[in-house]
């Protein structure tokens, strides 16, 4: 079984998924050492952008159930030499990995990977299209706090274009019977957009404020915005915050821009939930490495 986009799931495998993290959470703060579920098998991971949460959060799922975790060095890889995407997959598959883990600027490109490979592939972000372990891990962080997901308003605010964040949350979300709205610049905004006319509309009564990184390395020109001005017009401020729910939470993906996108006091507050996002992270890819190995373990030769 691949991952390559929420809408890939069945309602099952979310709920599988949505139970299965919370598990893996509540084994993780008794600080066990490992569960060993994945023991003998190799995870893969491939990342030709930048990460520190999710590279990192899948290596230790990994460890954590056991398995053997290898890095592809992009840089130092054949593919700095002109090798193909293609040529790069089929020679890792000759390697027999069990699951490869692939970051890619290219969206569509971890799909592509899944055709010329034979074992699982997991989307950890294609650039602008999906990032499903994201969306499970926001709507499992959110979950864990309110209990539910149906009922609730979540405003995502901030560069909606670029994020591939957005697209994977924002799918689950609705799935599960939550409001969605989204705000930012005009030219941050997906064409078409209908939502709130700014922040402060997105913002007001929502029980859930998500603030995303201006995604400066993909856009064609800057914003050329002077110091502080992105964060009092766009950002979360203290002002801004009182416009929600009495107890609205706030989240953001990372990397998070302090003073830029969300003021340095609310990120670390009380009412913020990022930290417990990075802790559903590993949970999240500990369930997710687990449910696409599934099958694959049911094959393995009795010892």
């Amino acid at each position: 079984m691949d991952l390559l986009s929420t809408r890939d799931l069945s309602d099952e495998q979310l709920d599988y998924l949505l139970d299965a993290a919370s598990h893996w959470l509540r084994f993780n703060k008794q600080l066990r050492k490992s569960d060993d579920r994945l023991a003998g098998m190799t995870v893969l991971t491939a990342f030709f952008e930048n990460s520190t949460r999710t590279l990192m959060s899948f290596d230790i799922a990994a460890r954590r159930l056991g398995a053997m975790v290898s890095n592809l060095p992009v840089d130092m890889s054949s593919l700095a030499k002109g090798e193909s995407l293609h040529d790069t997959a089929v020679t890792l598959d000759a390697m027999r990995p069990d699951v490869l883990v692939l970051r890619h600027s290219q969206p569509g490109a971890p799909r592509q990977v899944a055709d010329w490979m034979d074992c699982p592939v997991v989307n950890a972000g294609d650039g602008t299209g999906e990032h499903p372990t994201q969306g499970l891990l926001d709507v499992a962080t959110i979950k864990q706090h309110f209990g539910r997901a149906e009922g609730l308003t979540v405003a995502i605010c901030g560069d909606i274009r670029h994020s591939r964040v957005a697209n994977s949350t924002r799918d689950l979300l609705e799935r599960m019977g939550a409001n969605v709205r989204l705000a930012g610049p005009a030219a941050l905004m997906p064409e078409g957009h209908d939502g709130p006319d700014g922040i402060d509309d997105a913002v007001r009564g929502a029980d859930v404020v998500m603030m995303l990184r201006v995604q400066r390395e993909r856009l064609e020109s800057d914003l050329g915005d002077a110091p502080g001005e992105y964060l009092s017009r766009y950002g979360l401020t203290a002002d801004r915050l009182a416009l929600a729910a009495p107890s609205a939470m706030v989240m953001h993906p990372g990397p998070m821009n302090r003073d830029v996108e969300i003021e340095g006091a609310i990120a670390d507050g009380d009412r913020s939930l990022i930290r417990q996002q990075v802790e559903m992270g590993v949970a999240m890819r500990m369930a997710v490495l687990d449910l696409v190995t599934i099958e694959r373990r049911s094959r393995a030769p009795a010892s």
